[in-house]
């Protein structure tokens, strides 16, 4: 099984990719700016979609408490389906999806409390005092039990930054506790968000202690919204808020509908929207909540031409990300197509577009549940993926893919991530810093 690694931009071929325009040509010819549509989504789910999330995100976090180790919470970065996991490997970016679901069970009473706060204290404990960190950035795989970098991974920006974000929320929704708002306060404010500049205006990808910084960095629009707003809006060692507008927004163009984005699996529209609330916003470029909404309808006609290669992708059965595959994991998608689809089925595509079109995306997983049982719902939610014409189905679940499905069902029922989230004062200030304001003028989604 091969392992989830850091995001890469994926290759492809002359033939597969359409190469995106820049923000600046693509305005020449829209009057409306990036993200806006005539099709509006349809946001009521029944009564039924509730309860199959209320369902979902009950079995979701038991993975990250179950796929933790009790003695330093870090989770599990994949773990079978059925029967027990030996496995060691446990990724930051888990962790951090894994203290969110911490969060969300004493919400909703998925498990005691008392039982989560203990956890998440336990968790920071020992992100603090015993596991490895360069400059206040992790590695992205870690030993479960020791803490230790596994298989020579990277010292990792964004997957820092998931993990950061799980924390913030605890900071907030356990704030009565003040050893976890000092933990969690000291895990933010000791990354040097400088350092990972590396001299230049965007944010490097990553560090090797062998080799140095890593020659990729986050300079075309992705899934580091958050990630950059954070870095903008530390208290220490924070980047300049140039470094917003320093990442390129290139547009892709699809069925009518254009959208912000670079060639990239359908999770770099989700990752931003699990904590920081983008709702009735915007920046000079775009509100990118609707943004996203623009980029998971495009996605959704996309899997529909695919149809015609895939007859078994429709309306009740679409949605491809970065996944694990009957040969691996890939990173797969569009549009512009690539990755060398096969017509797998990945149910955190639509599971994390939960709040981009929630009657949309939750049809295509009662549908799945409905049709294909216990094959695809598990003790843990929903498979990673499948491929219906080979009957193949993934034995492992990862906990990234777990971990957005979770937050983004609860997104839609309550927004409590983003409620939560949103309170932390570092992330309104650098909103404000970058030039947010409110949009009277986009397409509701709530």
């Amino acid at each position: 099984m091969g392992q989830t690694a850091a995001p890469a931009q994926p290759q492809t071929s002359p033939t597969e990719e359409k190469t995106p325009k820049r923000e600046s040509e693509v305005a020449k010819k829209y009057p409306h700016p990036p993200g806006q549509f005539i099709n509006r989504p349809l946001t009521q789910i029944s009564t039924v979609v509730d309860a199959m999330l209320d369902d979902m995100e009950g079995r979701g976090v038991a993975y990250f408490y179950d796929q933790a180790h009790p003695m330093t919470g870090l989770v599990r970065d994949h773990a079978p389906a059925v029967g027990r996991s030996e496995s060691r490997v446990a990724s930051i970016a888990a962790t951090g999806f894994g203290l969110s679901a911490l969060c969300i069970a004493a919400h909703r009473k998925y498990m005691l409390p008392s039982v989560c706060e203990q956890r998440v204290e336990t968790t920071l404990a020992f992100l603090l005092e015993q596991c490895p960190h360069v400059h206040g950035f992790l590695y992205h795989f870690l030993d479960i039990e020791s803490g230790e970098r596994l298989f020579g991974s990277e010292l990792s920006s964004i997957d820092t930054s998931l993990l950061l974000s799980g924390i913030l929320l605890c900071r907030q929704y356990f704030s009565g506790n003040l050893r976890i708002h000092a933990l969690a306060t000291t895990l933010y404010n000791r990354v040097d968000w400088k350092w990972m500049l590396n001299g230049s205006d965007t944010l490097s990808m990553g560090w090797l202690p062998e080799t140095g910084f890593i020659q990729y960095r986050w300079d075309v629009y992705a899934e580091m919204l958050t990630m950059l707003l954070m870095a903008i809006g530390a208290s220490r060692n924070a980047v300049p808020p140039t470094a917003w507008n320093a990442v390129t927004r290139p547009i892709i163009e699809f069925g009518g509908i254009d959208f912000i984005s670079g060639v990239a699996p359908l999770f770099v529209h989700q990752y931003a929207h699990a904590w920081c609330d983008f709702r009735h916003l915007r920046d000079e470029h775009a509100n990118y909540f609707v943004n996203s909404v623009a980029a998971t309808r495009a996605h959704q006609l996309f899997c529909l031409t695919l149809g015609r290669q895939f007859p078994w992708m429709d309306q009740n059965l679409w949605g491809i990300t970065a996944s694990e595959s009957p040969t691996g994991y890939r990173v797969w998608g569009g549009p512009p197509q690539f990755g060398g689809i096969d017509g797998t089925i990945v149910p955190c595509a639509t599971a994390g577009s939960l709040v981009f079109l929630p009657a949309e995306c939750s049809h295509v997983l009662l549908s799945i549940r409905e049709k294909y049982g216990e094959k695809a719902w598990t003790r843990y939610g929903f498979i990673d993926a499948f491929q219906p014409q080979s009957n193949w189905f993934a034995e492992d679940q990862l906990g990234i893919d777990l971990g957005i499905s979770v937050l983004m069902a609860e997104n839609l029922r309550t927004g409590f991530c983003w409620n939560y989230f949103m309170r932390n004062n570092e992330i309104t200030n650098a909103m404000q810093m970058v030039g947010f304001q409110p949009d009277s003028g986009n397409s509701e989604a709530f």
